[in-house]
């Protein structure tokens, strides 16, 4: 089966791609590696915690989930979810390839200003960090804006194709243009502005960690 790996910036439009596609692309599923690298960073002691994706468990986690997910779910699955480390991208996206698996992999990419205020404007909104602490929204978007130079740096390199320019593009649209690249044929969109809307601002919620 096919999967599709949306990496980006935090910020970047990965999910709500994601679910976009999944909603318009019949017999689709979201495959978010995110999960279990939270489910790792709740193992640890908050001392020890730093980026998942430095553990080798995450790594051969998703490699391992997505390969049996491809392997029996009958339908394309949407993995979004950023990678950067050259060498954690050929342990992740290049394992899958060379397990046969077809692979379309898009950077999705925007202007620095335009990650920053998508950022920030995501989420409950700051009010939260108040209350969760360290390990709230607020906090986690910080370190997000501190990864944004060095994370669209190392997407425009080659290696990180295809890449998708998002500025000024609707979710929809981005979708589209992810789904006409991959060869895979999505339904009509056929939202109104308003329920556009709300779709994104659900899926937002829906997807805020709580440490």
């Amino acid at each position: 089966m096919t999967l599709i790996w949306l990496n980006g910036p935090f910020g970047g439009g990965k999910t709500q791609t994601a679910h976009e596609l999944r909603r318009r692309l019949p017999g689709s599923v979201v495959c978010d590696p995110e999960q279990p690298g939270f489910g790792l960073h709740r193992m640890l002691p908050p001392s020890l915690r730093g980026d998942f994706q430095d553990l080798t468990s995450w790594r051969e986690g998703v490699v391992e989930v997505l390969n049996l997910t491809l392997s029996r779910h009958p339908g394309p699955v949407i993995a979004p979810m950023t990678v950067v480390e050259p060498r954690y991208f050929e342990e992740t996206v290049g394992r899958l390839r060379g397990m046969g698996h077809e692979v379309h992999h898009f950077s999705l990419l925007a202007r620095r200003e335009t990650v920053l205020k998508r950022l920030r404007e995501r989420g409950f909104g700051h009010a939260l960090s108040f209350v969760m602490g360290r390990n709230g929204p607020l906090f986690r978007d910080s370190w997000a804006e501190s990864k944004v130079d060095l994370c669209l740096e190392r997407l425009r390199d080659k290696r990180f194709a295809t890449q998708v320019w998002t500025d000024g593009v609707t979710v929809p649209e981005v979708a589209d243009r992810v789904a006409a690249t991959a060869g895979l044929r999505l339904r009509p969109n056929t939202d109104t502005r308003l329920t556009a809307h709300v779709r994104r601002r659900w899926t937002s919620v829906k997807h805020i960690r709580l440490g």
